[in-house]
């Protein structure tokens, strides 16, 4: 896949490193545990090695804070004095609502309707003022309507450098904590993530194989590489809403076709069933976007990465009890 066209600046390490510096005193360095339980080994054998990087112990709950942070720190004084705003179904606006609140301004989210309400909460538990729309073409209206009448700075939830940058800090962090690596599995929503880890890893470990991860009903990166360039999608129907955005945009998209050697979907059946498997053998609380990855590994690439030494991205985890049991797989380890 690796064609760079030649007007998109990508991450440097040089650049990777100074984000990291910068974000360091509001972010956590998370950490990475080898996974070797039962189910595991009876999916992919004992000869596998398999790591999680544990991202969804970040602060506010997921991966997206590293990229707000980046952003917000770009910032002039006067700017971020006058606050920010954003667009999301959850994630992106409870990283946005802590990081006004680790910057000392103020932050007025626009969260969708279908937004799961303990993702409302944890925003405005950070102080953030939260406005709901209907849907997602509306709610980037009235995202675009607060900036510019309020003259709040918008934060893209995953397009553009300082967003990439601050994901590149997270593969960084996995790549050299983790060396020799044959593979790193990754969620794709938008592509911020996968488009900036991608990038750092391949940097540090270019022999490195990158899987990108997408849920079968929001497959707009899948849809992109077809086509040749960023496509929006129609519909979306799946349980990973945070993997859901309804189209791919330039930056990441360039960043994703430059470093993704390959694209693999899961459906919500595969999601569940990971999510069971993380809960039972690593005790973790997944959200459905925070386990795609992982049921790619156990599901459609399972054969593919057999004996190999990966790394699985867990890259968030915004839920409450009552809707993560009701996701659970009913019939134990199916």
């Amino acid at each position: 896949m690796h064609d760079h066209p030649p007007d998109i600046e990508y991450p440097t390490l040089d650049r990777i490193r100074a984000t990291a510096t910068a974000i360091a005193p509001f972010i956590n360095a998370t950490p990475v545990q080898r996974w070797r339980e039962r189910e595991l080994e009876a999916r992919l054998g004992s000869e596998t090695e398999v790591f999680l990087k544990l991202e969804l112990f970040q602060r506010s709950g997921s991966f997206k804070v590293r990229g707000v942070i980046a952003n917000m720190l770009a910032l002039s004084r006067e700017a971020l004095k006058r606050g920010v705003t954003a667009v999301s179904a959850g994630n992106h606006a409870i990283a946005v609502a802590y990081g006004a609140h680790a910057l000392g301004t103020s932050a007025k989210v626009v969260m969708l309707r279908s937004a799961n309400p303990a993702r409302v909460a944890a925003a405005e538990a950070y102080g953030a003022e939260v406005v709901i729309a209907p849907d997602g073409p509306s709610g980037f209206e009235m995202v675009e309507r607060i900036a510019t009448e309020e003259h709040r700075a918008f934060v893209h939830p995953f397009e553009g450098p300082l967003t990439a940058l601050g994901s590149a800090t997270l593969g960084l962090e996995l790549a050299e904590s983790l060396p020799n690596l044959d593979a790193v599995v990754i969620g794709v929503g938008g592509g911020g993530l996968a488009g900036g880890a991608s990038a750092a890893i391949k940097l540090v470990q270019p022999n490195c194989r990158i899987f990108g991860v997408e849920p079968v009903g929001a497959d707009s990166m899948h849809r992109s590489f077809a086509a040749g360039s960023p496509q929006r999608l129609d519909s979306i129907d799946t349980i990973a809403d945070s993997l859901a955005p309804p189209m791919s945009l330039p930056y990441s998209y360039a960043l994703c076709r430059a470093h993704l050697d390959q694209l693999a979907k899961v459906n919500d059946r595969q999601i569940r069933d990971a999510m069971g498997v993380l809960f039972r053998e690593m005790k973790l609380a997944v959200e459905p976007g925070g386990a795609a990855a992982t049921a790619a590994v156990l599901g459609p690439l399972a054969a593919e990465l057999r004996g190999k030494r990966i790394a699985i991205i867990v890259c968030g985890s915004n839920i409450d009890a009552s809707t993560f049991s009701a996701l659970m797989p009913t019939n134990g380890s199916q």
